[in-house]
C-alpha cells in the first residue's frame, strides 16, 4: 500500500470539523501524518487538542508544532478557543515553545522533496509565512490542499480567508506548482446532524472527537465537514469535480479565473460517497 506522507495546519478548537479531520487521518491507512503544526489564537491550546485527538488514536508519536498566533496585517483573528474545555482535565502539555511551526515545515518539506502533501484547513498565517521565508517551499511539495474559499456561489467571505486577509492574498498571489482548494459551496453538501454524530462516532479517536462536538451543538444544529472532505480528496480526489485555472484572492472573496494556473478547484462532490470514505476508514480499523 502506497502512504502518502502530509504535513497539517490546522487551527483546532474553533469550528469541530479541525478534529473530525484530524481523526480520519489519524485512521486512514493510507496516511502518513509526518506532523502537526496550529495557527491563529491560543495556538497552545489547539495543540493541545491535536494531542489528545492523537493520544486517542495511540498516536503518542506525531510532532505537534506552534504557529503564528496574529494575524500578518488585517483581519479579525481568532484569540479564542472554545472546544479546549472539552479536554482541559485530560492529560496534555502547555510547555510547547513559540513561533517553531514554520521552521518544522520548511526543514521536514526540505528533507522529501516532492513526496509530501501539505493540507492546510485554518487560516493561511503560517503558510504564508512559509512561503515568504522559503519560496521554493511550493515547489518542493507534492501538493498544498486546503480547505478554504467560495467558488460557485454568491460572493461570501469564507472564514479561513477572512481571518488573516493578508495572508490568504499572500498564498495565492505566490507561485505555486499545484493547489486544490476546496471550498464552502462544496462542503456545505457534507453535513451531518446531532442525533447522527452521536450514533457514529463510536470507537476512538471519534468518542473524544463526539465529546468535543457537545460543545459545537450547544450553538449549531449540524456538522459540516468541510476540513473532512478536503482531507479525504487526498486519498479519494474522485469524490469532486474539478475545475482548473488561477484563484484571485482580494478582499476576502475568492475567485477562479479558469484556465492556465496552478490552482484546482472542487465544483461537486458525491456526499454520499464520501461518507462511505470518512465512515469507512472507522469501521476498517475497529
Amino acid at each position: 500500500m502506497d502512504r502518502i506522507p502530509i504535513l497539517l495546519d490546522t487551527d483546532a478548537g474553533s469550528d469541530i470539523d479541525d478534529a473530525v479531520a484530524l481523526a480520519y487521518l489519524l485512521r486512514q491507512p493510507r496516511c502518513e501524518l509526518l506532523g502537526i503544526t496550529t495557527v491563529s489564537g491560543d495556538v497552545q491550546q489547539r495543540a493541545a487538542i491535536c494531542e489528545v485527538v492523537c493520544a486517542a488514536a495511540g498516536r503518542n508519536d506525531v510532532p505537534i508544532h506552534l504557529g503564528r498566533r496574529e494575524p500578518l496585517l488585517d483581519g479579525p483573528g481568532q484569540p479564542k478557543v472554545p472546544h479546549y474545555a472539552a479536554i482541559s482535565d485530560r492529560p496534555h502539555r502547555v510547555d510547547r515553545p513559540e513561533n517553531m511551526a514554520m521552521e518544522f515545515l520548511r526543514q521536514t518539506i526540505r528533507s522529501r522533496p516532492g513526496e509530501i502533501t501539505l493540507l492546510t484547513i485554518g487560516p493561511y498565517s503560517n503558510i504564508a509565512l512559509l512561503f515568504a521565508l522559503d519560496p521554493e517551499i511550493p515547489f518542493l511539495v507534492k501538493e498544498i490542499v486546503s480547505m478554504g474559499g467560495d467558488f460557485f456561489g454568491v460572493d461570501r467571505q469564507e472564514w479561513n480567508i477572512k481571518v488573516d486577509l493578508a495572508a490568504s492574498a499572500m498564498v495565492y498571489r505566490a507561485p505555486r506548482a499545484s493547489h486544490l482548494s476546496v471550498g464552502l459551496d462544496v462542503t456545505e453538501k457534507c453535513t451531518m446532524t446531532h442525533e447522527e454524530v452521536s450514533t457514529r462516532f463510536v470507537g476512538e479517536p471519534l468518542a473524544t472527537v463526539r465529546a468535543m462536538a457537545e460543545h459545537w451543538f450547544t450553538h449549531a444544529g449540524r456538522m459540516t465537514f468541510h476540513d473532512p472532505l478536503a482531507a479525504a480528496l487526498i486519498f479519494r480526489p474522485e469524490l469532486c469535480s474539478y475545475v482548473s485555472g488561477r484563484i484571485d484572492c482580494r478582499d476576502g472573496l475568492t475567485r477562479l479565473q479558469e484556465g492556465e494556473g496552478p490552482d484546482r478547484v472542487a465544483k461537486t462532490v458525491d456526499s454520499d460517497a464520501f461518507f462511505d470514505e470518512f465512515m469507512g476508514v472507522f469501521t476498517a480499523s475497529s
